[in-house]
């Protein structure tokens, strides 16, 4: 019973935290850990009992969807649904440490370049925002990125979309559904190998799919401004936590 709880309450807790920023695995990872599984399968099991919250999560605000500046969604969401196999693929075939040890730069990186476009000085003439081809790299790697480890796509889905010029709202709203798609498909390549803990799994997933929810509804009330402070405070959080571990 101990171990259900603590997997049911870790499971709201990043499902909600998804659906407002990003980085729910970094409490999803730690709880299975805790209940016995090594990393690699704890990391397969979390992607596996995320998305589902992910698509509850993107179904519930997707009024706030849209496409990027010289970006279609369509066009967005084909990007992150790739990106997710290929990062499946890399994962069941190559050791992840050292991609791992990555991770806290990449989300330090991610969070300053949001804090920056959110915070930052604003010019009277805004600068152009950047070509189609560079959104779309940014979006296929951390598409890549998703499928492979996961842990603070959300963010990086964020700042990218941000800086592509998606009002925060919309760009938290997108990045749901994106985070969602590539989820989807690492989890069906998953779900297909066999590595995973199915009864960790449910139980994760459960307690993800009512977070998600709240944390939905949460998304379309908080002002602007308290949303920005909350994703930056998650994303240095997160990267604290993420040097520490290290």
């Amino acid at each position: 019973m101990t171990e259900i709880a603590l997997l049911l309450l870790a499971g709201i807790w990043a499902g909600a935290q998804n659906a407002i920023a990003g980085g729910g695995s970094f409490i999803t990872l730690p709880a299975l850990i805790a209940v016995g599984l090594d990393p690699k399968l704890a990391n397969i099991t979390s992607t596996i009992a995320l998305f589902p919250g992910q698509i509850t999560t993107g179904i519930a605000g997707r009024s706030l969807v849209a496409g990027a500046e010289r970006l279609s969604f369509r066009a967005l969401a084909i990007i992150a649904f790739a990106g997710g196999i290929g990062g499946a693929f890399l994962l069941i075939g190559t050791p992840a440490a050292v991609f791992a040890a990555m991770v806290p730069w990449l989300v330090l990186a991610a969070t300053a370049v949001f804090a920056w476009g959110a915070f930052g000085p604003k010019r009277a003439a805004a600068t152009a925002p950047p070509p189609a081809w560079v959104t779309v790299l940014t979006q296929g790697v951390i598409g890549l990125y998703g499928g492979f480890f996961g842990g603070g796509a959300g963010i990086m889905t964020l700042a990218s979309l941000t800086l592509a010029r998606m009002p925060v709202k919309n760009a938290a709203g997108t990045k749901n559904v994106l985070v969602a798609l590539s989820n989807l498909s690492a989890a069906a390549v998953f779900a297909l190998s066999g590595a995973v803990a199915w009864r960790q799994a449910l139980f994760l997933g459960i307690g993800a799919i009512v977070g998600g929810a709240l944390g939905a509804r949460a998304l379309k009330v908080l002002p602007d401004r308290v949303l920005k402070i909350g994703v930056v405070a998650i994303g240095l959080t997160l990267t604290v936590g993420l040097f520490w571990r290290g």
